[in-house]
Protein backbone atom coordinates (compact mmCIF):
# COMPACT_ATOMS: atom_id res chain seq x y z
CA UNK A 1 0.00 0.00 0.00
CA UNK A 2 1.31 3.12 -0.86
CA UNK A 3 2.12 5.68 2.34
CA UNK A 4 1.83 8.66 0.33
CA UNK A 5 -2.06 7.81 -1.04
CA UNK A 6 -2.67 6.65 2.06
CA UNK A 7 -2.05 10.29 3.33
CA UNK A 8 -3.22 11.88 0.99
CA UNK A 9 -6.79 10.47 0.98
CA UNK A 10 -7.31 10.04 4.94
CA UNK A 11 -10.04 12.41 5.12
CA UNK A 12 -13.35 12.61 6.99
CA UNK A 13 -15.98 10.73 4.75
CA UNK A 14 -19.30 9.42 4.26
CA UNK A 15 -19.72 5.66 4.72
CA UNK A 16 -22.41 5.78 1.94
CA UNK A 17 -25.22 3.57 3.08
CA UNK A 18 -27.49 6.50 1.67
CA UNK A 19 -27.30 9.76 -0.60
CA UNK A 20 -27.75 12.04 0.19
CA UNK A 21 -26.20 11.13 3.45
CA UNK A 22 -28.02 12.10 6.66
CA UNK A 23 -26.36 15.46 7.51
CA UNK A 24 -27.24 16.45 4.18
CA UNK A 25 -30.76 15.62 4.08
CA UNK A 26 -33.66 18.49 3.83
CA UNK A 27 -33.54 21.11 6.30
CA UNK A 28 -37.36 20.88 5.94
CA UNK A 29 -38.23 17.93 7.42
CA UNK A 30 -40.67 15.25 5.64
CA UNK A 31 -44.62 15.32 6.80
CA UNK A 32 -46.71 12.95 7.48
CA UNK A 33 -48.77 13.09 5.25
CA UNK A 34 -45.82 13.06 2.38
CA UNK A 35 -44.14 10.59 4.00
CA UNK A 36 -47.25 8.04 3.49
CA UNK A 37 -47.79 9.21 0.46
CA UNK A 38 -44.31 7.42 -0.37
CA UNK A 39 -44.53 5.15 1.44
CA UNK A 40 -47.68 4.07 -0.19
CA UNK A 41 -46.44 4.58 -3.79
CA UNK A 42 -43.50 2.36 -3.33
CA UNK A 43 -46.00 -0.40 -1.94
CA UNK A 44 -48.55 -0.53 -4.39
CA UNK A 45 -45.53 -0.34 -7.53
CA UNK A 46 -43.24 -3.03 -6.25
CA UNK A 47 -44.96 -5.23 -2.71
CA UNK A 48 -46.38 -7.63 -5.73
CA UNK A 49 -42.99 -8.59 -7.29
CA UNK A 50 -40.37 -7.93 -4.96
CA UNK A 51 -42.36 -7.44 -1.49
CA UNK A 52 -40.57 -5.26 1.70
CA UNK A 53 -38.19 -5.18 4.06
CA UNK A 54 -38.01 -4.54 7.54
CA UNK A 55 -35.57 -3.23 9.50
CA UNK A 56 -36.28 -3.46 12.97
CA UNK A 57 -34.13 -1.46 16.14
CA UNK A 58 -33.69 -3.18 19.13
CA UNK A 59 -31.41 -0.30 21.25
CA UNK A 60 -30.76 -2.29 24.75
CA UNK A 61 -27.21 -3.70 25.81
CA UNK A 62 -26.55 -4.68 29.28
CA UNK A 63 -23.22 -2.79 29.11
CA UNK A 64 -21.61 -0.27 27.13
CA UNK A 65 -19.02 -1.44 24.19
CA UNK A 66 -16.80 1.60 24.33
CA UNK A 67 -16.09 1.66 20.73
CA UNK A 68 -19.96 1.33 19.69
CA UNK A 69 -21.55 4.05 17.26
CA UNK A 70 -24.84 2.84 17.25
CA UNK A 71 -27.96 4.25 19.41
CA UNK A 72 -28.21 1.81 22.66
CA UNK A 73 -29.80 2.42 25.87
CA UNK A 74 -27.86 0.44 28.63
CA UNK A 75 -29.64 -1.24 31.34
CA UNK A 76 -30.21 -4.46 33.31
CA UNK A 77 -33.35 -4.02 33.53
CA UNK A 78 -35.42 -6.74 31.35
CA UNK A 79 -38.58 -5.41 32.06
CA UNK A 80 -38.14 -2.94 29.24
CA UNK A 81 -38.70 -5.80 27.28
CA UNK A 82 -42.78 -5.87 26.36
CA UNK A 83 -43.37 -2.25 26.86
CA UNK A 84 -41.01 -1.39 23.68
CA UNK A 85 -41.73 -4.53 21.73
CA UNK A 86 -45.66 -3.45 22.38
CA UNK A 87 -44.52 -0.11 20.96
CA UNK A 88 -42.87 -1.62 17.87
CA UNK A 89 -46.14 -3.80 17.28
CA UNK A 90 -47.87 -0.66 16.85
CA UNK A 91 -45.59 1.04 14.66
CA UNK A 92 -46.39 -1.42 12.81
CA UNK A 93 -49.98 -1.09 12.72
CA UNK A 94 -49.84 2.53 11.56
CA UNK A 95 -48.09 1.26 8.20
CA UNK A 96 -50.44 -1.45 8.06
CA UNK A 97 -53.05 1.30 8.30
CA UNK A 98 -51.02 2.99 5.09
CA UNK A 99 -50.44 0.09 3.14
CA UNK A 100 -54.01 -1.29 3.39
CA UNK A 101 -53.09 -4.41 1.50
CA UNK A 102 -51.51 -7.41 3.02
CA UNK A 103 -47.66 -6.80 2.91
CA UNK A 104 -44.93 -9.50 1.75
CA UNK A 105 -42.00 -9.52 3.73
CA UNK A 106 -39.30 -10.42 1.80
CA UNK A 107 -36.56 -9.38 4.26
CA UNK A 108 -36.39 -8.68 8.47
CA UNK A 109 -32.98 -7.79 10.00
CA UNK A 110 -32.93 -7.41 13.54
CA UNK A 111 -30.45 -4.86 14.86
CA UNK A 112 -29.10 -3.19 17.43
CA UNK A 113 -28.57 -2.31 20.65
CA UNK A 114 -28.57 -6.09 21.02
CA UNK A 115 -31.47 -8.17 20.28
CA UNK A 116 -30.64 -11.23 22.27
CA UNK A 117 -31.18 -8.58 25.39
CA UNK A 118 -34.77 -9.77 24.19
CA UNK A 119 -35.61 -13.20 25.86
CA UNK A 120 -36.74 -15.69 23.10
CA UNK A 121 -40.42 -15.55 23.92
CA UNK A 122 -40.56 -12.09 23.57
CA UNK A 123 -39.14 -12.24 19.95
CA UNK A 124 -41.18 -15.01 19.09
CA UNK A 125 -43.89 -12.33 20.01
CA UNK A 126 -42.48 -9.66 17.82
CA UNK A 127 -42.11 -11.79 14.84
CA UNK A 128 -45.36 -13.34 15.29
CA UNK A 129 -46.91 -9.76 15.65
CA UNK A 130 -45.57 -8.86 12.52
CA UNK A 131 -45.71 -11.85 10.38
CA UNK A 132 -49.62 -11.65 11.59
CA UNK A 133 -51.25 -9.60 8.92
CA UNK A 134 -48.48 -10.70 6.47
CA UNK A 135 -47.05 -12.74 4.12
CA UNK A 136 -43.62 -14.20 3.61
CA UNK A 137 -41.77 -14.23 0.35
CA UNK A 138 -40.78 -17.80 -1.00
CA UNK A 139 -37.17 -16.52 -0.64
CA UNK A 140 -37.12 -14.37 2.12
CA UNK A 141 -34.27 -14.28 4.39
CA UNK A 142 -34.68 -13.33 8.46
CA UNK A 143 -31.31 -12.22 10.35
CA UNK A 144 -30.43 -11.13 13.21
CA UNK A 145 -27.18 -9.41 15.22
CA UNK A 146 -26.13 -11.56 18.44
CA UNK A 147 -23.67 -10.77 21.41
CA UNK A 148 -22.00 -14.07 22.24
CA UNK A 149 -22.32 -13.70 25.69
CA UNK A 150 -26.39 -13.93 26.20
CA UNK A 151 -27.06 -15.87 23.05
CA UNK A 152 -28.31 -18.97 24.08
CA UNK A 153 -29.37 -22.14 22.58
CA UNK A 154 -32.82 -21.29 23.31
CA UNK A 155 -32.84 -17.97 20.86
CA UNK A 156 -31.14 -19.82 18.43
CA UNK A 157 -33.73 -22.53 18.41
CA UNK A 158 -36.87 -20.16 18.88
CA UNK A 159 -35.75 -18.00 15.80
CA UNK A 160 -34.45 -20.53 13.21
CA UNK A 161 -38.09 -22.33 14.24
CA UNK A 162 -40.06 -19.12 12.84
CA UNK A 163 -37.88 -18.69 9.87
CA UNK A 164 -34.26 -17.02 10.41
CA UNK A 165 -31.56 -18.55 8.70
CA UNK A 166 -28.77 -15.90 9.21
CA UNK A 167 -26.67 -14.69 12.26
CA UNK A 168 -24.11 -11.84 12.75
CA UNK A 169 -22.18 -11.99 15.97
CA UNK A 170 -20.46 -9.07 16.79
CA UNK A 171 -17.09 -10.57 17.58
CA UNK A 172 -14.74 -7.32 16.64
CA UNK A 173 -11.51 -8.67 18.15
CA UNK A 174 -10.16 -11.96 20.26
CA UNK A 175 -7.20 -10.39 21.83
CA UNK A 176 -8.02 -9.57 25.75
CA UNK A 177 -6.44 -6.54 26.01
CA UNK A 178 -8.42 -4.87 23.28
CA UNK A 179 -11.33 -6.57 24.55
CA UNK A 180 -11.07 -5.14 27.74
CA UNK A 181 -10.07 -1.35 26.88
CA UNK A 182 -13.86 -1.52 25.05
CA UNK A 183 -15.72 -2.98 27.64
CA UNK A 184 -16.77 -6.25 25.01
CA UNK A 185 -14.97 -9.37 26.94
CA UNK A 186 -15.71 -12.50 25.20
CA UNK A 187 -13.66 -15.35 25.20
CA UNK A 188 -13.41 -17.62 21.66
CA UNK A 189 -15.18 -20.13 23.43
CA UNK A 190 -17.99 -18.46 24.03
CA UNK A 191 -18.24 -17.42 19.98
CA UNK A 192 -17.18 -21.37 19.32
CA UNK A 193 -20.30 -22.77 21.49
CA UNK A 194 -22.87 -20.02 19.71
CA UNK A 195 -21.49 -20.89 16.22
CA UNK A 196 -21.79 -24.79 16.76
CA UNK A 197 -25.11 -24.65 17.84
CA UNK A 198 -26.43 -22.66 15.09
CA UNK A 199 -24.89 -24.96 12.62
CA UNK A 200 -26.54 -27.54 14.11
CA UNK A 201 -29.85 -26.39 14.21
CA UNK A 202 -29.68 -25.44 10.52
CA UNK A 203 -28.66 -21.86 10.22
CA UNK A 204 -27.36 -21.10 6.52
CA UNK A 205 -25.54 -17.53 6.95
CA UNK A 206 -23.21 -16.87 9.58
CA UNK A 207 -21.21 -13.70 9.89
CA UNK A 208 -19.26 -12.03 12.07
CA UNK A 209 -18.10 -8.34 12.50
CA UNK A 210 -14.00 -7.34 13.14
CA UNK A 211 -12.98 -4.34 13.80
CA UNK A 212 -9.30 -2.54 12.53
CA UNK A 213 -8.01 0.47 14.03
CA UNK A 214 -9.48 -0.11 17.87
CA UNK A 215 -7.29 0.77 20.80
CA UNK A 216 -4.49 -1.42 21.54
CA UNK A 217 -4.54 -3.08 18.42
CA UNK A 218 -1.29 -4.61 17.08
CA UNK A 219 -0.48 -6.59 13.84
CA UNK A 220 0.20 -9.56 15.81
CA UNK A 221 -2.99 -9.19 17.49
CA UNK A 222 -5.03 -8.96 14.55
CA UNK A 223 -3.43 -11.92 12.93
CA UNK A 224 -4.17 -13.73 16.20
CA UNK A 225 -7.97 -13.06 16.08
CA UNK A 226 -8.10 -13.86 12.40
CA UNK A 227 -6.48 -17.41 13.10
CA UNK A 228 -9.26 -17.77 15.48
CA UNK A 229 -11.78 -16.77 12.92
CA UNK A 230 -10.67 -19.15 10.38
CA UNK A 231 -11.05 -21.97 12.89
CA UNK A 232 -14.81 -21.34 12.62
CA UNK A 233 -15.35 -20.26 9.54
CA UNK A 234 -17.74 -17.77 9.17
CA UNK A 235 -19.53 -18.02 6.05
CA UNK A 236 -19.39 -13.61 5.75
CA UNK A 237 -17.07 -11.79 7.46
CA UNK A 238 -17.49 -7.74 7.51
CA UNK A 239 -14.18 -5.91 8.42
CA UNK A 240 -15.14 -2.48 9.18
CA UNK A 241 -12.73 0.61 9.90
CA UNK A 242 -13.33 1.92 13.15
CA UNK A 243 -14.45 5.13 13.24
CA UNK A 244 -13.81 7.26 16.43
CA UNK A 245 -16.33 9.89 16.77
CA UNK A 246 -16.26 10.82 20.65
CA UNK A 247 -18.01 14.40 19.88
CA UNK A 248 -20.68 11.65 19.16
CA UNK A 249 -20.09 9.18 21.11
CA UNK A 250 -18.59 10.48 24.89
CA UNK A 251 -18.22 6.65 25.61
CA UNK A 252 -15.24 6.31 23.10
CA UNK A 253 -13.19 8.82 25.38
CA UNK A 254 -12.62 5.79 27.74
CA UNK A 255 -9.33 5.83 25.14
CA UNK A 256 -7.47 8.78 23.81
CA UNK A 257 -6.24 8.91 19.89
CA UNK A 258 -2.48 7.94 21.34
CA UNK A 259 -4.45 4.73 22.26
CA UNK A 260 -5.49 4.38 18.50
CA UNK A 261 -3.56 2.70 15.38
CA UNK A 262 -3.43 5.57 12.49
CA UNK A 263 -2.26 6.24 9.10
CA UNK A 264 -0.06 3.80 7.45
CA UNK A 265 -0.52 1.47 11.09
CA UNK A 266 -3.90 1.79 10.29
CA UNK A 267 -4.37 0.62 7.37
CA UNK A 268 -1.70 -2.29 7.52
CA UNK A 269 -4.06 -3.65 9.66
CA UNK A 270 -6.29 -3.92 7.26
CA UNK A 271 -4.09 -5.04 4.17
CA UNK A 272 -2.96 -7.93 6.78
CA UNK A 273 -6.46 -8.82 7.26
CA UNK A 274 -7.47 -8.87 3.70
CA UNK A 275 -4.26 -10.82 2.48
CA UNK A 276 -5.32 -13.01 5.52
CA UNK A 277 -8.79 -13.66 4.26
CA UNK A 278 -7.58 -14.29 0.49
CA UNK A 279 -5.77 -17.06 2.11
CA UNK A 280 -8.33 -18.64 4.03
CA UNK A 281 -10.57 -18.61 0.83
CA UNK A 282 -13.07 -15.51 1.33
CA UNK A 283 -13.44 -12.92 -1.83
CA UNK A 284 -13.61 -9.65 -1.27
CA UNK A 285 -17.00 -8.15 -1.50
CA UNK A 286 -17.95 -4.24 -2.06
CA UNK A 287 -16.22 -2.56 0.87
CA UNK A 288 -15.21 -4.33 4.34
CA UNK A 289 -17.19 -7.08 3.20
CA UNK A 290 -15.71 -10.77 2.39
CA UNK A 291 -17.40 -14.28 1.92
CA UNK A 292 -17.07 -17.79 0.82
CA UNK A 293 -18.17 -18.37 -2.44
CA UNK A 294 -20.65 -21.05 -0.95
CA UNK A 295 -22.65 -18.65 0.18
CA UNK A 296 -25.57 -15.65 -1.01
CA UNK A 297 -23.75 -12.47 -0.69
CA UNK A 298 -20.79 -13.87 -3.18
CA UNK A 299 -23.17 -14.94 -5.91
CA UNK A 300 -25.26 -11.63 -5.68
CA UNK A 301 -21.82 -10.00 -6.40
CA UNK A 302 -21.09 -12.44 -9.15
CA UNK A 303 -24.17 -11.68 -10.94
CA UNK A 304 -24.05 -8.11 -10.51
CA UNK A 305 -27.08 -8.20 -8.17
CA UNK A 306 -25.29 -6.54 -4.74
CA UNK A 307 -27.14 -4.37 -2.72
CA UNK A 308 -26.38 -1.31 -0.28
CA UNK A 309 -28.55 0.49 2.01
CA UNK A 310 -29.10 1.38 5.66
CA UNK A 311 -28.10 -2.79 6.92
CA UNK A 312 -24.72 -2.68 4.67
CA UNK A 313 -24.56 -5.13 1.94
CA UNK A 314 -27.40 -7.67 0.93
CA UNK A 315 -28.14 -10.19 -1.64
CA UNK A 316 -32.30 -9.05 -1.25
CA UNK A 317 -33.12 -5.82 -2.84
CA UNK A 318 -36.47 -4.24 -2.28
CA UNK A 319 -37.49 -0.24 -3.10
CA UNK A 320 -39.57 -0.58 -0.25
CA UNK A 321 -37.89 -0.67 3.41
CA UNK A 322 -39.83 0.03 6.52
CA UNK A 323 -37.96 0.88 9.62
CA UNK A 324 -39.24 0.26 13.15
CA UNK A 325 -38.19 1.40 16.44
CA UNK A 326 -35.84 4.15 17.80
CA UNK A 327 -33.93 6.00 15.25
CA UNK A 328 -34.41 2.95 12.74
CA UNK A 329 -34.28 4.75 9.05
CA UNK A 330 -36.93 3.47 6.26
CA UNK A 331 -36.08 3.86 2.09
CA UNK A 332 -39.23 4.42 0.07
CA UNK A 333 -36.19 5.09 -2.92
CA UNK A 334 -37.49 7.98 -3.48
CA UNK A 335 -38.02 9.36 -0.10
CA UNK A 336 -36.13 8.53 3.83
CA UNK A 337 -37.24 9.11 7.11
CA UNK A 338 -35.75 8.34 10.12
CA UNK A 339 -37.42 7.57 13.59
CA UNK A 340 -36.81 10.31 17.10
CA UNK A 341 -34.00 8.92 18.41
CA UNK A 342 -34.89 8.33 22.22
CA UNK A 343 -36.70 5.94 23.89
CA UNK A 344 -38.88 8.51 25.57
CA UNK A 345 -39.61 10.72 22.67
CA UNK A 346 -40.65 7.76 20.74
CA UNK A 347 -43.13 6.05 23.35
CA UNK A 348 -44.77 9.45 22.98
CA UNK A 349 -44.67 9.38 19.43
CA UNK A 350 -46.80 5.93 19.60
CA UNK A 351 -49.36 6.57 22.56
CA UNK A 352 -50.48 9.50 20.49
CA UNK A 353 -50.68 7.46 17.23
CA UNK A 354 -48.19 8.71 15.63
CA UNK A 355 -45.19 7.66 12.92
CA UNK A 356 -42.50 8.60 15.26
CA UNK A 357 -40.16 9.80 12.37
CA UNK A 358 -39.01 13.18 13.21
CA UNK A 359 -36.52 14.08 10.00
CA UNK A 360 -36.53 13.05 6.64
CA UNK A 361 -35.59 13.51 2.64
CA UNK A 362 -37.16 13.38 -0.66
CA UNK A 363 -34.72 12.82 -3.50
CA UNK A 364 -34.72 15.01 -5.94
CA UNK A 365 -34.16 13.72 -9.66
CA UNK A 366 -30.30 15.03 -9.27
CA UNK A 367 -30.16 12.79 -6.27
CA UNK A 368 -31.92 10.19 -7.84
CA UNK A 369 -29.07 9.93 -10.69
CA UNK A 370 -26.24 10.42 -8.06
CA UNK A 371 -27.56 7.73 -5.75
CA UNK A 372 -27.57 5.06 -8.63
CA UNK A 373 -23.74 5.75 -9.25
CA UNK A 374 -22.68 5.25 -5.84
CA UNK A 375 -24.61 2.12 -5.54
CA UNK A 376 -23.33 1.39 -8.72
CA UNK A 377 -19.48 2.16 -7.16
CA UNK A 378 -20.17 0.71 -3.66
CA UNK A 379 -21.09 -2.51 -4.98
CA UNK A 380 -20.01 -2.92 -8.50
CA UNK A 381 -17.01 -1.25 -8.58
CA UNK A 382 -17.58 0.45 -11.99
CA UNK A 383 -20.68 3.19 -13.52
CA UNK A 384 -21.94 4.37 -16.38
CA UNK A 385 -23.42 7.61 -17.83
CA UNK A 386 -24.14 6.51 -21.66
CA UNK A 387 -27.78 7.40 -21.27
CA UNK A 388 -29.16 10.36 -20.97
CA UNK A 389 -31.47 9.93 -17.52
CA UNK A 390 -27.76 8.94 -16.06
CA UNK A 391 -26.44 12.44 -16.62
CA UNK A 392 -26.48 15.75 -14.83
CA UNK A 393 -24.32 18.80 -14.01
CA UNK A 394 -22.86 16.48 -11.13
CA UNK A 395 -22.03 13.99 -12.74
CA UNK A 396 -19.70 16.28 -15.14
CA UNK A 397 -18.55 17.93 -12.07
CA UNK A 398 -17.64 14.38 -10.61
CA UNK A 399 -15.67 13.51 -13.72
CA UNK A 400 -13.03 16.76 -13.08
CA UNK A 401 -12.81 15.89 -9.76
CA UNK A 402 -11.91 12.52 -10.54
CA UNK A 403 -9.00 13.71 -12.99
CA UNK A 404 -6.35 13.68 -9.89
CA UNK A 405 -7.78 9.98 -8.88
CA UNK A 406 -7.11 8.67 -12.42
CA UNK A 407 -4.13 10.45 -12.49
CA UNK A 408 -2.94 8.38 -9.12
CA UNK A 409 -4.10 4.90 -10.92
CA UNK A 410 -7.17 4.16 -9.05
CA UNK A 411 -9.52 4.44 -11.38
CA UNK A 412 -9.73 3.92 -15.28
CA UNK A 413 -11.85 6.81 -16.79
CA UNK A 414 -13.40 6.61 -20.45
CA UNK A 415 -15.94 7.89 -22.02
CA UNK A 416 -19.29 7.89 -19.77
CA UNK A 417 -17.68 5.22 -17.83
CA UNK A 418 -15.91 4.96 -14.65
CA UNK A 419 -13.87 1.44 -13.24
CA UNK A 420 -12.61 0.78 -9.66
CA UNK A 421 -9.18 -0.30 -10.14
CA UNK A 422 -8.00 -3.17 -7.41
CA UNK A 423 -5.65 -0.04 -5.98
CA UNK A 424 -8.18 1.96 -6.10
CA UNK A 425 -10.49 -0.41 -3.45
CA UNK A 426 -9.22 0.92 -0.20
CA UNK A 427 -10.50 4.83 -1.31
CA UNK A 428 -13.99 3.41 -2.76
CA UNK A 429 -15.82 6.03 -0.40
CA UNK A 430 -13.09 8.94 -1.61
CA UNK A 431 -14.24 7.77 -5.53
CA UNK A 432 -17.46 8.33 -3.90
CA UNK A 433 -17.10 11.25 -2.89
CA UNK A 434 -16.41 12.90 -6.07
CA UNK A 435 -20.27 12.64 -7.13
CA UNK A 436 -21.46 13.77 -4.03
CA UNK A 437 -22.86 17.27 -5.23
CA UNK A 438 -24.47 18.21 -1.31
CA UNK A 439 -21.06 17.96 0.21
CA UNK A 440 -19.07 19.89 -2.42
CA UNK A 441 -21.89 22.24 -2.43
CA UNK A 442 -21.76 22.53 1.76
CA UNK A 443 -18.36 21.30 2.82
CA UNK A 444 -18.83 21.17 6.93
CA UNK A 445 -17.03 23.20 9.18
CA UNK A 446 -16.24 20.84 11.41
CA UNK A 447 -15.67 16.76 11.39
CA UNK A 448 -19.14 14.85 10.97
CA UNK A 449 -17.73 12.28 9.16
CA UNK A 450 -14.96 9.24 10.31
CA UNK A 451 -11.85 9.19 8.53
CA UNK A 452 -12.01 7.21 5.27
CA UNK A 453 -8.91 4.93 5.60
Amino acid sequence: MNNHLIKKYNVAGPRYTSYPTVPYWNDKPITIKDWKKSIKNTFDATNEHDGISLYIHLPFCESLCTYCGCNTRITINHAVEIKYLNAVLKEWKMYLEVLKETPRIKEIHLGGGTPSFFSPENLKKLIDGIMENSKKCKDAEFSFEAHPNNTTFEHLKTLYDIGFRRLSLGIQDFDVKVQEIVNRIQPFETVEKVVNQARNLGYTSINFDLIYGLPLQTRKSVIDTINKVNILRPDRIAFYSYAHVPWVKPGQRKFTELDLPVDEEKRALYEIGKEKFSEMGYCEIGMDHFALKTDSLYTAAEYGKLHRNFMGYTHSYTKLMIGLGVSSISDTWNAFAQNVKKVEEYYECINNNEIPIFRGHVLSKEDLIIRKHILNIMCKFNTSWEKEEEQCQAVYDAVMRLAEIERDKLITLSPYHLKVKKTGRPFIRNICMAFDAKLWRNIPQSQIFSSTV
